[in-house]
């Protein structure tokens, strides 16, 4: 995520309430709330980011009220962090009646979250919510048994933003970095280290997220259908790992120490790029001296690996209806607008960036607009044409724990263990961790 977004979601528990007047769409400091259930015509929502997650929300009312005056909703601020213990809260007490009629989760937690506790969720089952509009992969986060259970908002689409400058200087453009392999990656990306003297792009040192988007453009998972681990002897992921290990050895891509400096590495032209969810471009824009020097294209393919495609996600969020929602109200609400409204995501798509994951909205004339920071690409379009073809992958309950002991192992790596051994080790971690 954006470096401020990553703030917002790991803040403090300070909460700001926001409710918005029937008719104006207007804030009443007034007014507060916490929880569901409300009678007549008002929704609760829990959800993050003021600036992004809270303000989509309030223009999705907006436009609810145009057909609904008497619509009010009111949106708590509750960071990812506190959102998640306060559910789970709310779950081992079974003090269900404090749960509000709306809330954000991030994508890979949904699943858990859904096969945890599952009496904190309404499904979506005998709705008008046409899911077919959606990317598969996205809807796929909050699927559980083939039922659905979220509404799917904040897109993690990847995308590889390259210089176009740079590329330029070592005699290519980002159509040679376009539909290619990891291998070919590696190829040009050290013609343009040896030209300019600068790496493709950088990464967190003990992250295993490149690892996760490698597999996930071949449609792979740590676990399998059943919720068991696969890490040891998980021919994509040894794939993958072999591939970050030439990455880092070429000098094609560096690590560095912290998520600021993979982000000031592209900000300050230390690199050629970058290679992230699509939520990476706020960042990129903050280098007002580097306008129309950016491209975006699809992201490299894992070698000889079946499946294998250039297209992958990382993070995303989507929209839970709680079991103690005004549930009529709480689905049309969200189908009217996340699942229906080509103006909505124009609005918040001008104002935020944010970038929808619902497949109409692409094709309206705001997506297909060129940006110039992007050198007149049509960005926003190329993102959502991408998200149709990113692959499903299965995150189960114990992801996280999953991603962090592959993340260990990488390190290992890196450092020369061999990889199947610093797997088999991963597996067992999270075997204990099950357990």
């Amino acid at each position: 995520m954006s470096t401020l977004r990553k703030l917002l979601a790991l803040g403090t528990t300070l909460s700001l309430s926001l409710t918005l007047a029937a008719c104006s769409g207007g804030a009443d400091s007034g007014a507060s709330g916490s929880a569901g259930g409300d009678s007549g015509n008002t929704l609760t929502v829990w959800a993050w980011d003021p600036a992004f997650n809270i303000y989509a929300m309030e223009e999705a009312a907006k436009v609810y009220q145009k057909d609904h005056p008497d619509f009010q909703l009111n949106v708590v601020e509750v960071p990812w962090d506190d959102l998640q213990a306060k559910i789970t809260t709310l779950a081992q007490s079974q003090q269900l009646s404090d749960l509000p009629d709306i809330f954000l989760m991030q994508n890979n937690a949904f699943q858990k979250n859904v096969i945890n506790y599952p009496e904190l969720f309404s499904d979506f089952k005998d709705t008008p919510v046409d899911f077919s509009q959606f990317p598969t992969s996205v809807v796929d986060y909050s699927v559980i048994d083939g039922i659905n259970y979220g509404i799917p908002f904040d897109s993690g689409t990847a995308i590889t933003a390259l210089r176009t400058d740079i590329l330029a200087e070592a005699g290519l453009s980002v159509q040679d970095f376009t539909d290619i392999t990891w291998d070919q990656f590696i190829e040009k990306g050290t013609i343009v280290k040896e030209k300019t003297g600068k790496p493709m792009f950088a990464t967190t040192a003990g992250s295993s997220d490149l690892i996760m988007m490698m597999m996930q453009s071949a449609g792979a998972s740590l676990f399998d259908k059943d919720g068991n681990p696969v890490i040891a002897d998980n021919n994509v992921l040894l794939k993958a790992a072999e591939t970050y290990k030439k990455l880092i050895d070429s000098g094609v891509v560096i690590e560095v120490n912290s998520w600021d400096e993979s982000i000031s590495a592209f900000v300050n032209g230390g690199a050629a790029g970058t290679l992230n969810g699509v939520w990476i471009s706020a960042s990129i824009q903050t280098a007002k001296d580097q306008a129309g020097k950016w491209a975006v294209t699809n992201v490299p393919s894992l070698v000889g690996i079946d499946g294998a495609t250039n297209y992958t996600a990382n993070g995303g969020s989507s929209w839970a209806v709680s079991s103690n929602a005004n549930r009529d109200l709480a689905v049309d609400f969200l189908n009217s607008t996340f699942a229906g409204s080509t103006d909505f995501y124009d609005t918040i798509l001008s104002s935020s960036g944010a970038i929808a994951n619902w497949i109409p909205a692409g094709k309206s004339d705001a997506y297909a607009a060129p940006h110039d920071f992007f050198g007149g690409q049509a960005i926003y379009a190329d993102v959502v044409g991408f998200g149709e073809k990113v692959p499903s992958n299965n995150t189960g309950v114990y992801y996280y724990e999953g991603r962090d002991a592959v993340s260990a192992a990488l390190t290992k790596i890196i450092n020369g263990q061999d990889p199947k051994a610093a797997f088999a080790e991963a597996q067992a971690t999270v075997e204990f961790a099950m357990k």
